[in-house]
């Protein structure tokens, strides 16, 4: 069997990262930037942190700060049109994953229109072209989006979300800096987190993970389960440990896949404009329950990295419950809710929603076979 792995090629790590995208901009001869980014992160000057050192070093640039939570098609054609009206050569990404996963649709269509309809671009596209190139500045310690081949787009008009895998949209350069991460409120802190365990343990477990992969997830999951509490509270060396750990969790879930959490994640933000990071922190633990059996011993190496005691000697069953239990915990004492209906999921949509899940690109990938009765137990369980 042949594994493989793509990762970005250059990323700046630690305080003051973001001091280095004029230098990279200037160093690759690009002309004239577009950031892309959201109205918030402008309004509340988290964007001038970086462009203040692009005005500095007379780097031309626009700003399209169009993007909304959940980016939709409609929002992936408003900026290509801004990027050719530019005539932009780069794209500046800022922000958590809505910004990111928008900068690369635009930079693959821009280099492949021929998928201007946004929809052809969904799994994975024949792209012939690397994407415009991208330099990405995460705000949020979750998504891992500046180092990964993935991003998710809403279909508003078929009431779905879409993942696309393409190794030509991959940013170019990513900034890992805790400084942009600082403004983020405890809620979307803890909801990021959680999102990037569930990368860390969905990678971990999933059906194509290997050797290479494992060493990353289960050092992510070693660095988020110690961080992720304090980095809520609004530590910034914590919040630059969880920078660091959603960092590695991407490099590798983003080469082998997911599972059934984020298949079923993917369907509540569409439905109700659910924050993904909160889908999946409210999904994980019962479904770390459900898969707990066909996992092997890998549910005890997740109780080692998470420092339970006695771990290593445990029985099999004893130690999967200890881990699914440790991380139940830690969604609770970040506040993330305990049931899906306090996000908005009403009971008579879950036939439709499991339907949506079951079809999910992330789903195949769960160590456990699952049928939609199975999904629609699980949803109603968390109801």
């Amino acid at each position: 069997m042949v594994n493989r792995m793509i990762l970005n090629e250059t990323s700046y790590f630690g305080q003051g990262a973001v001091e280095n995208v004029a230098t990279e901009i200037l160093a690759r001869g690009f002309k004239k930037a577009v950031v892309v980014t959201d109205k918030d992160l402008v309004e509340f000057g988290v964007v001038d942190k970086v462009t203040r050192h692009l005005t500095k070093a007379n780097i031309d640039f626009v700003i399209y700060d169009g993007i909304v939570p959940n980016p939709t098609i409609e929002n992936v054609k408003d900026g290509v049109a801004f990027v050719k009206e530019a005539q932009a050569d780069c794209l500046v990404a800022i922000g958590g994953g809505s910004p990111i996963d928008t900068a690369k649709a635009i930079g693959i269509i821009v280099t492949n229109p021929e998928f201007s309809d946004v929809i052809s671009l969904e799994g994975v596209a024949d792209t012939k072209n690397p994407c415009l190139p991208i330099l990405a500045v995460p705000t949020t310690s979750g998504t891992a989006a500046e180092v990964t081949i993935n991003y998710v787009i809403t279909d508003k008009e078929n009431n779905r979300k879409f993942v696309c895998v393409d190794p030509h949209d991959i940013p170019i350069v990513a900034f890992v800096d805790s400084d942009m991460m600082m403004g983020m409120p405890s809620a979307l802190c803890a909801a990021t987190g959680m999102d990037a365990m569930t990368h860390a343990i969905e990678g971990f477990i999933t059906q194509g993970a290997w050797e290479m992969s494992d060493m990353l997830h289960i050092k992510a999951i070693e660095i988020i389960g110690r961080s992720l509490r304090d980095s809520v509270k609004g530590d910034q060396v914590a919040r630059e440990q969880m920078a660091l750990g959603q960092y590695i969790a991407g490099m590798g879930f983003s080469n082998v896949g997911l599972g059934l959490v984020h298949g079923m994640a993917h369907p509540l933000s569409a439905w109700y404009n659910v924050p993904h990071g909160v889908a999946c922190a409210a999904l994980l633990p019962t479904v770390m329950k459900y898969n707990k059996d066909f996992t092997g011993e890998k549910y005890r190496e997740i109780a080692l990295a998470l420092g339970i005691e006695n771990a290593a000697t445990m029985s099999l069953t004893d130690v999967r419950d200890a881990a699914c239990d440790a991380i139940d915990q830690l969604s609770q004492d970040v506040g993330i809710p305990a049931t899906i209906s306090e996000l908005g999921v009403k009971k008579e949509d879950l036939p439709q929603i499991a339907e949506d899940a079951l079809r999910d690109v992330c789903t195949p990938g769960n160590p456990r076979q699952t049928s939609l009765e199975d999904i629609i137990a699980l949803y109603t369980s968390l109801m």
